[in-house]
């Protein structure tokens, strides 16, 4: 993999979790700016819409060794490729049962909670439905992360799923921070805030934060 590129937003989750994974792997690239809001959304422009038919953010970008270029998105499957193209750091566990359990708990942030707060839902319940679409994306955080907290009893450990970080951490560390955008009260989290802190202190967590990257904004 050579001349890898990362279409992103700083602040969206599901670019967050590329760029923490691109950063576990060792791997560098260049970032490349998509505004969700700006101008309508340049992730709506044709110019991205031939990168990304589905117009969302992050998309990943990369040349091979013989010079066949090629595209990936959605951050799961972009996860999964890593993973399998670069073992070592590894993001999933050794066991299969563990492997599942990762894949659980990240779902149920993916699929879970992640999309209906995602960007296009939020403006359709403000600007057609006309209604509160903070309040809305609080509901289902909490709805979720209240599920994630008891579900990740059984695994926790200084991670998610034990002492090694995982797909799980990466889903969990951007969806906390969206989760305090919404205004939620975390401190019924207590586990989820334990591993967040513990994630935080890695420095490809660190170098993911959406307030390090080039299109950051003022909040």
């Amino acid at each position: 993999m050579k001349n890898l590129k990362l279409h992103s937003y700083w602040r969206s989750s599901a670019s967050w979790r590329a760029r923490i994974a691109l950063n576990w792997k060792g791997l560098p690239f260049e970032y490349l700016a998509v505004h969700l809001l700006k101008d309508g959304g340049q992730q709506h422009s044709d110019a991205y819409r031939a990168v990304n038919p589905m117009g969302r953010v992050p998309t990943l970008e990369w040349t091979e060794a013989d010079g066949q270029a090629r595209k990936l998105s959605e951050s799961m499957a972009i996860l999964e490729y890593l993973e399998e193209r670069v073992p070592s750091p590894a993001l999933l566990p050794g066991d299969a049962y563990l492997r599942a359990k990762t894949r659980m708990l990240a779902e149920m942030v993916n699929a879970g909670m992640q999309p209906l707060q995602n960007t296009s839902v939020t403006l359709r319940i403000k600007t057609e439905l006309k209604a509160d679409e903070k309040a809305w994306a609080a509901h289902w955080n909490v709805h979720g992360l209240t599920a994630l907290e008891a579900a990740v009893q059984e695994t926790a450990g200084r991670y998610c799923v034990g002492d090694a970080v995982s797909f799980a951490d990466v889903l969990l560390i951007p969806q906390l921070y969206g989760a305090r955008r919404f205004g939620v009260d975390l401190k019924p989290y207590p586990t989820l805030l334990r591993i967040e802190a513990a994630c935080n202190e890695l420095p490809a967590f660190q170098a993911a934060q959406p307030d390090r990257q080039p299109d950051a904004q003022p909040v």
